[in-house]
């Protein structure tokens, strides 16, 4: 009795353990660093979203130094977050970067100037020193200025493109005239540093009729062609959404999952929950699923500039629906 009670407790523990180890793998590189920007994917993973479709997701956090299409193209994640100017960039160039779910459905970015230097509208641009994100970030800003016809070439009727590092310190130190900055972030580092913001004047994207999507979420072309890979981002868009409109209902609660998260120590939860908050509002009105209307108007913009276009064609196959259509119905 006892060595058949023993072999059937030793036979449970062996099913339990061959359902923990059956959870399919997941790794996602994130853009940037550990904030609300990504909360739905800390959401999914805190609140066992992903657990509940049987994904064990390792989230990477990202940096100034990690180029997600990079990180993806050399075995070193699964699927990746990064902006479609980016993508398709990186696309042209060879690497076959496919969108398969889009959680923003607006831009964040901004370039925000001080209101001293006299900029008040873009006409005040030329003659004036522009601060400009890169890795992948310029494409937006280089595609917009392509389209007011101003050189970014540092000449009189021109911009003077400066390098910024992921700070708004050349606009307090008075580098710039203007920086890059995100509405959920960027911006409000410049306010707690002591500028008001009547003191500041804004040129959003999506007003400047220049926005292009942000935050989607990314695969390689190839890896889509395995069922069992598939099938795996089904699930995970599907806990990944989950995450985000629980996100958006419950920001302050999303934002310590987030703190929680943060190894680095570096967020504070005023921050956060600023961030949260700000982000909502861009992944408001999605649910994951990619707006055609969207990617045109992405790819439109993207390809206007004259001589010297972030795209010189019409991408194919840049995006799929296969995913969400199956992850959302």
């Amino acid at each position: 009795m006892n060595r058949l009670l023993t072999s059937l407790m030793a036979g449970a523990v062996a099913l339990v353990a061959s359902h923990a180890e059956a959870a399919d793998k997941v790794s996602l590189q994130l853009k940037w660093v550990t904030q609300a920007q990504f909360a739905g994917y800390y959401v999914a993973k805190d609140k066992g979203f992903y657990k509940d479709e049987n994904l064990d997701v390792e989230i990477k956090p990202g940096g100034p130094d990690v180029a997600p299409a990079q990180v993806l193209a050399g075995g070193g994640a699964d699927v990746i977050i990064d902006w479609m100017p980016s993508a398709l960039a990186t696309r042209e160039k060879g690497v076959g970067l496919v969108n398969i779910a889009q959680p923003f459905k607006s831009s964040g970015m901004m370039l925000t100037c001080r209101k001293e230097t006299g900029v008040a509208s873009p006409k005040d641009f030329p003659g004036r020193t522009l601060g400009v994100w890169f890795f992948g970030n310029e494409y937006p800003f280089l595609s917009w200025m392509s389209q007011l016809g101003i050189p970014t070439d540092g000449s009189p009727k021109g911009v003077t493109v400066l390098k910024q590092g992921f700070n708004v310190d050349p606009l307090l130190q008075k580098q710039a005239d203007c920086i890059s900055t995100m509405t959920y972030n960027e911006y409000w580092q410049i306010i707690d540093a002591g500028l008001t913001e009547d003191e500041l004047v804004v040129f959003k994207y999506q007003e400047q009729g220049v926005a292009t999507l942000e935050d989607g979420i990314y695969v390689l072309e190839d890896k889509l062609k395995d069922a069992a890979f598939a099938d795996k981002m089904v699930r995970f868009v599907r806990a990944s959404m989950k995450g985000w409109k629980w996100a958006e209902a419950n920001p302050d609660e999303a934002a310590g999952i987030v703190l929680d998260n943060d190894a680095s120590g570096a967020q504070t939860e005023k921050h956060q929950k600023r961030m949260m908050g700000e982000i909502a509002k861009l992944t408001a009105g999605s649910n994951g699923a990619l707006d055609p209307a969207d990617y045109e108007r992405t790819v439109a913009t993207l390809m206007k500039g004259g001589s010297d276009p972030v795209i010189t064609k019409k991408p194919e196959g840049a995006w799929t629906s296969a995913i969400t259509d199956k992850a959302l119905k």
